[in-house]
């Protein structure tokens, strides 16, 4: 990304006295500690005491141009006038592959399961990630993707796209935020339905804004993933 970019890294209690585990990693978009780094520490440190949630690492990469990262390119010149440095998602996902990933497997004790959570452009991003990288992650938390970016054209691919993941699970969640993301939040969710090698589940939470949403996701995601 030629860009000095801050990285936050929650530890759970105990990671520096145990050599024994090799620990799980959720990649957080959105992740500056003014942004949802730190509620979602909070979220962990909740289901680690309640739930009894196994060690895990929390990395959250903090925002520059979240326009510019997360939207790949368009040619919609409304949107190209509104957001004009937009376009650069591919960068950004190769920043993850072959930047971010490398550097946290090998400064901390990890395992192969990784975590992916985007919002709004960050879902738009994280499903990108999905249909044309599935095997960056594990398990995708996938919460009110903006998949109009661009006509629609993520979404009207995604059937197809869907076919070369492997082996993934993939939560979606919206709340009463529209009928175009709504509508498109459960169009992406059944195309994930359809496809046997992924695991999908969804959460329509009518009582959430697009402002409240995420944190409610993540508590119901995590009762999904983690609960058990």
């Amino acid at each position: 990304l030629d860009e000095k970019r801050t990285i936050n890294v929650y530890l759970p209690p105990g990671y520096e006295s145990n050599d024994s585990i090799d620990y799980s990693v959720i990649y957080l978009l959105d992740g500056s500690a003014h942004e949802d780094f730190v509620h979602t520490v909070g979220l962990l440190q909740f289901f680690s005491l309640q739930f009894k949630l196994k060690p895990i690492i929390l990395v959250g990469i903090a925002n520059i141009d979240r326009k510019r990262d997360f939207t790949f390119a368009t040619t919609d010149t409304v949107l190209t006038n509104m957001f004009p440095t937009t376009g650069g998602s591919e960068k950004f996902i190769q920043f993850l592959k072959k930047e971010l990933q490398p550097t946290i497997e090998k400064r901390y004790k990890t395992n192969d399961e990784k975590f992916l959570i985007g919002q709004s452009l960050g879902g738009l991003l994280a499903t990108e990630i999905l249909l044309k990288h599935s095997t960056l992650f594990t398990s995708y938390i996938i919460v009110s993707p903006s998949l109009w970016w661009d006509n629609e054209s993520l979404l009207k691919k995604a059937p197809e796209l869907i076919q070369k993941a492997t082996n993934v699970e993939v939560i979606v969640s919206v709340g009463s935020e529209g009928r175009i993301m709504v509508s498109e939040a459960k169009k992406i969710y059944r195309i994930t339905k359809k496809a046997s090698q992924v695991k999908s589940h969804f959460n329509y939470l009518k009582k959430e804004n697009h402002a409240t949403v995420l944190h409610s996701s993540l508590y119901e995601s995590f009762k999904i993933l983690f609960g058990q």
